[in-house]
């Protein structure tokens, strides 16, 4: 949501079916799951009774929920290693099995990847922030997206920590009330202080759709912004 800089971890299917890469052959693909299946925590169980199922159809429920665990697992491995950074539990998206059940297929955590004041806050959130996202046992390309993130929000934190060591130290070493020759003035040091234009739009409102059990970013876009 605009503003709150806050960005998701989340993970999901990829375009052509539940997880191509390991090689499951369900055709549903993720548009027709987020379109017909609404995000909730329930699950919903329909009329079919298991010995109406194919042998076909029982190795499509076995995978279904090998997948659930893996979902649900990947996304408590961020909210697990995320104190003080993660906004929101886990929200998933179902899609419906051969037996009538509901399986989680997608989720999504919130973490909040805006800039602090102080460096030293800017070095732990950064930390704290690169935990979260490569918590789960398999991160994502855009699992370890958001880590960068977290990184050049630390090195920030140092950076600016360091220059304000060295103001202090100039400060100490010069006569009350001058400035010594070469360093920053104090409308400079607030201006040098203050996150890079790089790092404020690495920094901005946004939600990352990290794609879970995905090599590569799919075709329809695994980086978007959401209203």
């Amino acid at each position: 949501m605009a503003g709150d800089g806050v960005s998701s971890l989340s993970s999901s299917l990829n375009s052509v079916g539940i997880s191509q890469a390991k090689g499951i052959d369900l055709l549903i693909t993720r548009d027709q799951i987020e379109g017909t299946v609404p995000k909730s925590k329930g699950a919903v169980r329909l009329d079919l009774k298991p010995r109406e199922l194919t042998p076909e159809q029982q190795r499509q429920v076995q995978e279904l929920r090998q997948i659930d665990q893996r979902v649900r697992a990947h996304e408590q491995a961020h909210i697990s290693a995320g104190h003080g950074v993660i906004t929101s539990g886990a929200s998933f998206a179902y899609t419906y099995g051969p037996d009538g059940r509901q399986y989680a297929v997608s989720g999504e955590v919130g973490i909040d990847t805006s800039a602090e004041d102080k460096p030293e806050a800017n070095i732990d959130k950064g930390q704290r922030i690169q935990a979260a996202a490569l918590a789960p046992r398999d991160p994502s390309p855009q699992d370890r997206s958001v880590a960068a993130i977290g990184a050049r929000l630390e090195d920030r934190g140092y950076a600016d920590l360091a220059l304000q060591r060295q103001q202090e130290q100039t400060q100490s070493a010069s006569p009350e009330g001058v400035v010594a020759e070469g360093s920053p003035t104090q409308a400079e040091a607030v201006t040098t202080s203050s996150p890079a234009p790089a790092l404020q739009n690495d920094l901005r409102s946004s939600r990352l759709a990290l794609a879970y059990g995905a090599d590569e970013p799919s075709d329809t876009g695994t980086v978007n912004l959401f209203a």
